[in-house]
């Protein structure tokens, strides 16, 4: 039992990482009707950045490790976001009433762009962080030793979660969202500035995309510039496994995604992880093709 209730943890943690990601390609989704191809390579960016600034201002030295991570954390969010509205102006406003097929492959372009960015600014060999950053003591808890590195990551990515949540079912400006997200059209009738929602869309997707490549790197302690690819392809199976275009199906298939990884390879050899993940999203799709909570049901978006 010790095992299954270690796994367990430990999947939720990746799960709720897959989950921020999978943020990101749902809510473009929901507003644009687009995949956004090139969301995990926003997420290798903010691992990137994390690690850059870390290096140049010696934060965690200067302020102490909390302080310094949080500081760290809002410059990589900020960043990502920023640089997350510059891909949405560049690659897919001009293309925004084409074809839906020319804005897949511009997204397509952009990923390959930026990982190929990354690689010639930082090289193409594995990244190390600094180590120590984050707690090694492990907790206590109902007789399990349970990492407080884990707790951190996966109580930061539920708050960052439940907070995006709220906001966009509480503010007048997630209103506006899940309006653009129903019709446009009707939308701008209503006064809606729908340009300036999609903008915000492309500055909350990447900025949560940065703070789980942040989280990564502190978490496992190496990055590489290929990271983007796997778990963004593992981000949008948790997105399409919620239900595509649904934030609560987002963060739901993101957890399950993450706890059948960590319980696969717990149980069974662990080539076969990726294998199982991807067998139980295609068995779910026959039962249920629209996923789990359903595809890009507007009212909860």
């Amino acid at each position: 039992m010790e095992l299954f209730f270690q796994q367990l943890t430990n999947g939720l943690t990746v799960g709720s990482i897959y989950a921020l990601i999978a943020l990101g390609y749902t809510m473009v989704y929901g507003v644009l009707k687009l995949i956004n191809f090139a969301h995990g390579d926003l997420f290798t960016i903010g691992a990137y950045l994390g690690l850059t600034l870390l290096a140049a201002f010696g934060l965690v030295d200067k302020i102490g490790p909390v302080g310094g991570i949080a500081v760290l954390a809002l410059l990589v969010v900020g960043l990502v976001a920023v640089v997350g509205v510059v891909l949405e102006r560049v690659a897919y406003k001009p293309l925004r009433h084409s074809p839906r097929l020319s804005a897949v492959v511009s997204a397509l372009g952009a990923s390959i762009f930026m990982q190929n960015g990354i690689m010639l600014i930082y090289g193409a060999r594995t990244r190390v962080y600094p180590h120590n950053l984050l707690p090694t003591e492990a907790v206590s808890i109902l007789g399990i030793n349970i990492p407080v590195v884990r707790i951190i990551v996966l109580v930061t990515s539920l708050v960052l979660m439940i907070a995006l949540y709220l906001f966009i079912q509480r503010s007048k400006t997630g209103t506006a969202i899940r309006a653009a997200a129903i019709d446009q059209g009707a939308a701008r009738m209503m006064g809606i500035n729908v340009d300036r929602v999609i903008m915000l869309v492309f500055l909350i997707g990447p900025a949560l995309g940065g703070a789980a490549g942040l989280m990564v790197g502190l978490y496992y302690g190496q990055i590489n510039f290929t990271m983007g690819w796997i778990y963004g392809l593992k981000a949008f199976t948790a997105a399409i496994l919620g239900g595509i275009g649904n934030i609560p199906g987002a963060m739901v298939g993101g957890l399950l995604l993450g706890v059948v990884e960590a319980m696969g390879a717990a149980y069974l050899p662990t080539s076969w992880k990726d294998a199982i993940a991807f067998a139980v999203l295609i068995l779910i799709l026959l039962v249920r093709p629209t996923g789990l909570l359903g595809e890009r049901v507007a009212e909860k978006l």
